[in-house]
């Protein structure tokens, strides 16, 4: 009977067989241990030689690196394992032999992997990290559709640009100008509009010419908009949504957590609420703390958001940026229109913003106003602003970078582990 790994547990004590390949091995003179993958998961097959004889002994000990295979043999409990069980091979086949694998269990450098990331993906640490970011994604789909949300996609070639269009990938369109898409939202608050509650889960475009660890040029957006939300109610949301995410991953992902060494302590106190503070409170606190060079309108860097974090055992808002350091669409605050109704949710550990949102403005006339003050072509967001013309809700949304939010609660340092084939300012390849 064929299986695989991850449904070894449901087998115990009868002999199935798995397709896999090799991802290590060790032997002696009467015993190998085949560490074997099927991609579903990881375990180890004991292969003793006076209960199989020295032919398939012998074809064991010669097996090399990821070389694909099939293994029949008994599941067996093994506390040891981090699984919790293991097979005793009773006969293998081998379906094809590599050679040379570049990827060797020693240390590699990181631009030696990066090259190698169609291969590098195979390891049992960055195996972890994408069934985590799996994890995330089912997860995000469960909440929102349990929540009463639309899933709508919105375009990914744009004629404008929701902030502008300095960090952007221009292409033509035709005989037109064309941009990939830095976000859904404007396409979304449409579809709010039409639906109600709504949720979009796709690729987005900075070209943004940043190396550090927080950034990619593509990475994947789940951005929800909703009619009738006001400013503290997409709060709401946001730290429900973030709440579920991280305790799915908590109850689905522990042998990944812990191939990964992540200390699981600090993300079982990831439960709403969150705390929230302003930005006139944050330049304060920075300031005790001897950030003297940041003054009211700067906007806060890697440094001042890791700082504020630190305080907090759960992620943080800051609301009420100032309106000059916010895109044109955010709704201004009613008791003091030089700063906007908006939050930027900080994530502990040091992990930066995983959240951006706010209020929308939903009066035409301010929202013209916003366009010329922006220097933005109204003809090109003249579909846009007649959201505002037939029927105007308050409304609200926010988007989640799922890459920066896979590194933190996975517990990895860099961006560049949490997407399958990241998009760096130097890397087009693999």
């Amino acid at each position: 009977m064929k299986t695989s790994i991850t449904q070894a547990g449901s087998h115990v004590g009868e002999e199935v067989t798995i397709g896999a390949w090799l991802a290590n091995k060790r032997s002696s003179g009467k015993i190998a241990f085949l560490q074997l993958r099927d991609g579903t998961g990881f375990i180890q097959g004991v292969i003793v030689k006076s209960e199989v004889g020295e032919d398939i002994f012998q074809k064991a000990k010669s097996l090399t690196q990821e070389s694909s295979i099939y293994v029949t043999g008994v599941i067996k409990e093994d506390t040891r394992s981090p699984f919790g069980y293991e097979m005793d091979v009773k006969d293998l086949t081998v379906i094809h032999e590599s050679t040379d694998y570049p990827i060797t269990p020693k240390e590699h450098g990181t631009e030696f992997l990066m090259d190698h990331r169609h291969l590098w993906l195979r390891s049992n640490r960055q195996h972890a990290v994408m069934k985590i970011r799996n994890e995330i994604i089912r997860a995000t789909y469960e909440f929102f559709n349990q929540e009463g949300f639309v899933k709508v996609d919105p375009p990914i070639l744009t004629g404008s640009a929701p902030e502008g269009t300095s960090e952007l990938f221009h292409t033509k369109y035709f005989e037109e100008d064309a941009y990939l898409s830095q976000s859904g939202q404007l396409y979304m608050e449409a579809a709010a509009m039409a639906l109600g509650k709504v949720f979009s889960f796709g690729p987005t475009f900075r070209a943004e010419k940043s190396k550090t660890r927080r950034h990619l040029i593509e990475f994947w957006m789940i951005e929800p908009e909703m009619a009738f939300y006001e400013f503290d109610d997409n709060l709401e949301v946001q730290e429900q949504y973030v709440s579920f995410i991280v305790q799915s991953v908590l109850k689905n992902c522990q042998l990944e957590l812990t191939r990964l060494g992540r200390d699981t302590s600090a993300l079982e106190k990831i439960t709403a609420p969150f705390p929230r503070i302003t930005y006139d409170e944050a330049l304060k606190f920075l300031h005790e703390k001897g950030f003297d060079d940041i003054k009211w309108g700067d906007d806060l860097g890697a440094p001042h958001e890791t700082a504020i974090a630190e305080s907090y055992d759960k992620p943080v808002f800051i609301t009420h940026y100032p309106t000059s350091l916010k895109p044109f669409y955010m709704q201004p605050d009613a008791d003091n229109e030089d700063v906007v109704l908006c939050a930027d949710l900080i994530a502990p550990e040091g992990y930066g913003e995983i959240i951006g949102g706010s209020e929308r403005i939903h009066n035409l006339e301010l929202l013209e106003q916003r366009i010329k003050e922006h220097q933005l072509e109204p003809e090109a967001y003249k579909w846009y602003s007649e959201l505002r013309k037939y029927g105007s809700v308050p409304h609200s949304g926010f988007g989640l970078g799922l890459e920066r939010t896979v590194a933190w609660i996975s517990g990895v340092e860099h961006v560049r582990e949490t997407i399958p084939f990241p998009r760096l300012l130097n890397r087009l390849y693999p």
